[in-house]
């Protein structure tokens, strides 16, 4: 049994900002103990779920998330000629931004299904805003450095609480639907900014750092207008983590935290990194080309994870996944056979189908396993292994790569679709 209290060791000014954030957010009739699906049935209106306020809110927040590096990269190269950086150290820039993600998920969790997802979001776009923004402003790349941290920091909670919120207001075939739209969008601003922030670029280095400051007046529309339900008071802090790492021993979670893992093995290992260089070398392609083809997965996304509500009317959400590794096996295995640069499209287009079954299907059946007293807390895990395998991926491909060539990568990564396949099957259908 939970119970409500103050924290004794909590100092007076967090304290102080607690309840003048619980002030706002109560007075707006927000304030209720999230306890079942049932209790939010009344957030749930009968209407698209893409016309409701709430959600278009949600999709900004994840707009504002995947917008942190997507829109720079295309001015790396004006960067380091202008700041005289090696250009072995940009990524460096990707790295420390990405960092607290990766460290603080399981952290973010706590606090969010603690305190509150306002507490934690609002916060964090301030955070995102200003800092990503100095970024512009800043001509020194250690300073850069610290600056994109501060703004890592800012990102680490906003798309796991945004998937977080969808499993707060909506349940069944319209949080199936929610999920897949979510998906959609946010493929929209991964293959969108990198073309704005290109353009961006051409007028000096600094212009795509200033896109973070649309996070500033997100964060008070999420303060004034977002309405969601909120944990109200806190839990014993002892006793809930000790309830916590109970719930995350469930084999089915497990399951679901390898698959996000593996999804992103694919995406960063095989396809981002090793397909342009294929293309590259097999078909020396210009970058214009290569791009075109990369884009093509996120068209491919976007289509199938917007009709994602209406197959979860007719499949369980175990099978979505397990069809996504079979989606990923077979593109995977098409790559290195394919001799003419256009049929690249057909497994590229198979493996965007598969990425948007899989991916937000995750989401939904984590939103569903979970207790809602710690719903921040898992979706916030998964964030974590969503990290992992953003590591991993190049590092295990690469390994490939160094095997056995270009087309080692690719049957490597055929290999391990299957290997995932079997596991998460193990981990949640039997």
């Amino acid at each position: 049994m939970f119970y409500f209290r103050e924290e004794d060791s909590e100092s007076i000014v967090m304290v102080r900002y607690k309840r003048f954030m619980f002030s706002i957010i109560y007075t707006q009739g927000q304030g209720s103990i999230m306890n079942s699906p049932e209790d939010n049935s009344q957030f749930e209106r009968q209407r698209p779920v893409y016309l409701e306020r709430n959600f278009q809110i949600i999709c900004a927040v994840v707009l504002i998330a995947v917008i942190g590096v997507s829109s720079v990269t295309p001015a790396f190269p004006k960067l380091a000629k202008d700041l005289n950086i090696n250009p072995k150290n940009l990524g460096l820039l990707i790295t420390v931004f990405t960092l607290p993600s990766l460290i603080l998920g399981p952290i973010i969790g706590v606090l969010a299904d603690r305190w509150g997802r306002k507490i934690i979001i609002v916060p964090s776009l301030f955070l995102f805003g200003i800092a990503g923004t100095a970024c512009a402003f800043a001509r020194d790349f250690n300073l850069l450095l610290w600056l994109r941290l501060l703004q890592g920091i800012g990102a680490a909670s906003l798309l796991s609480l945004s998937i977080t919120l969808i499993g707060d207001f909506y349940t069944g075939d319209r949080r199936s639907t929610a999920m897949g739209y979510n998906a959609s969008i946010s493929s929209v601003g991964t293959s969108s900014y990198p073309i704005i922030g290109g353009a961006l670029a051409t007028m000096g280095w600094y212009y795509p750092f200033m896109l973070p400051i649309l996070a500033i007046p997100l964060g008070f529309l999420v303060l004034f207008a977002l309405k969601n339900p909120e944990p109200k008071g806190e839990r014993n802090l002892k006793e809930y983590l000790s309830n916590a790492v109970k719930v995350l021993k469930n084999r089915r979670l497990f399951g679901l935290f390898i698959a996000s893992a593996a999804n992103f093995v694919f995406l960063y290992g095989a396809y981002v990194t090793y397909l342009p260089q294929l293309i590259n070398d097999t078909f020396k392609a210009p970058s214009t080309i290569i791009g075109l083809l990369l884009s093509s997965v996120s068209i491919a996304i976007t289509i199938t994870a917007s009709q994602l509500g209406r197959l979860a009317r007719r499949f369980p959400a175990t099978n979505l996944i397990s069809a996504s590794y079979i989606f990923y096996a077979l593109a995977m295995l098409i790559v290195p056979s394919v001799s003419n640069i256009w049929l690249l499209l057909i497994p590229s287009t198979i493996f965007g189908i598969g990425l948007g079954i899989g991916f937000p299907s995750i989401q939904t059946l984590l939103a569903d396993l979970a207790p809602r007293e710690y719903l921040a807390t898992i979706i916030s895990v998964n964030g974590t292994f969503f990290g992992l395998g953003q590591t991993l991926g190049p590092l295990l491909m690469g390994y490939a790569f160094g095997f056995g060539g270009i087309s080692s990568v690719f049957y490597a990564a055929t290999g391990f679709a299957v290997l995932i396949f079997f596991v998460f099957r193990y981990c949640t259908c039997m």
